[in-house]
């Protein structure tokens, strides 16, 4: 008896307040907490795309130490509703299936499990609903220097790190490319092959029989059978203290550019820029074909002005940009008046008399804004 008591008050000694581990987790943080700054893109042709934006997320209610960050894209398809369902609830079931009381590193380690653990809640609740729909998905939490990320089907995410290394943090479901899905959806049973039309030819991309999905990993789309699971492919690195970019699109993207093409197309520009320039190349590649969604999240050392990702060192050139310069809107509405060599003389008395034009490129009549200024 006297040893049972020993025992229940050894236990009781042995816990740590949770109000302790995370004051200590901010004592023992070697690198300070980076900045988030992100920016969203989307250009819509069915309907079916949809995205989460969410930076006030708190492992510990009311202590800001615990934040994170959530970003996510939904690609729907036969409908809005999985992608939409899966929006409003897969967060809310990845964190339930966390135990609460964890410190920051334990809570970390629970999270992959915790991913896989929302993505076939969420798919089975969807599909109780009764409805056909379904969606690819690709979730990503930013924890300070750490990414988790947990996708189904084809939408991804990449990794621009320092130094211009580009990684892909996802692996694409289409049975088209993955060999591993292929032989895996036979061992269960199903057929995979191409659409045959009359005469018995084969057109189009490999599909999943019986229901035709090309992909092999998604949610919802009950009416496929069992062969599509809800089980994502889940990666966690953790960044070096120089930070990174992440771009996270749906194949409205991917299906234009390379994950290297959309990474170096947006370098050196601020989020918000760099996922509408990301979309701005897609669409110039491709043309508007698919619902396309881009999120792209910098990850930034602290006192660090610009995003991590650089382009290529370049000569620098001996007119530097005047801090002065005008408003980007107010350069380009002053260059699109001219319409020749001969308007600019109208053009530059629009301009400071302290800024002088050293270079403008015309072409085809109109003036484009590459322009160097000094004072």
């Amino acid at each position: 008896m006297g040893s049972r008591v020993e025992r229940h008050q050894h236990q009781e000694n042995d816990l740590v307040p949770l109000a302790a581990l995370i004051s200590r987790e901010i004592k023992n943080e070697k690198m300070e907490k980076p900045t988030v700054r992100y920016g969203h893109a989307a250009q819509s042709r069915k309907g079916e795309d949809y995205f989460m934006m969410k930076t006030d997320c708190q492992r510990v209610s009311s202590h800001q130490s615990s934040s994170f960050s959530v970003f996510a894209v939904f690609d729907g398809h036969n409908g809005n509703a999985a992608a939409l369902y899966s929006r409003d609830n897969l967060l809310n079931h990845i964190l339930s299936a966390i135990p609460r009381g964890l410190g920051r590193d334990e809570w970390l380690q629970a999270l992959p499990r915790a991913l896989v653990a929302g993505f076939v809640k969420t798919d089975k609740e969807f599909q109780s609903k009764g409805q056909t729909s379904g969606t690819t998905a690709t979730f990503v939490i930013v924890d300070r220097w750490t990414v988790t990320v947990a996708s189904v089907g084809d939408s991804r995410c990449i990794l621009d790190a320092q130094g211009g290394v580009v990684s892909e943090l996802t692996v694409d479901h289409r049975l088209e490319e993955n060999q591993e899905e292929r032989e895996r959806v036979k061992a269960s049973g199903g057929e995979v092959g191409r659409l045959r039309i009359l005469g018995g030819a084969e057109i189009g991309p490999l599909r999943c029989w019986p229901g035709g999905l090309c992909l092999s990993r998604s949610i919802g789309d009950m009416d496929v059978g069992e062969f599509i699971v809800p089980i994502p492919y889940v990666k966690q690195v953790k960044l070096s203290d120089a930070g990174g970019r992440l771009i996270i699109a749906s194949d409205g993207i991917w299906d234009a550019v390379s994950s290297e093409m959309a990474a170096k197309s947006c370098r050196g520009l601020p989020a918000e820029l760099a996922a509408r320039q990301v979309v701005k190349e897609a669409l110039r590649t491709r043309g508007l074909k698919d619902d396309t969604t881009c999120i792209v999240v910098d990850i930034i050392p602290p006192d660090t002005a610009m995003p991590p990702p650089s382009p290529p060192c370049k000569k620098q050139s001996k007119f530097k940009r005047s801090p002065m310069v005008p408003p980007v809107n107010c350069l380009r509405n002053y260059l699109l008046l001219a319409s020749s060599r001969n308007s600019l003389k109208k053009v530059l008395p629009c301009f400071p008399k302290d800024w002088g034009m050293m270079r403008c490129v015309v072409h085809q009549h109109r003036v484009f804004s590459c322009v160097l200024y000094v004072k």
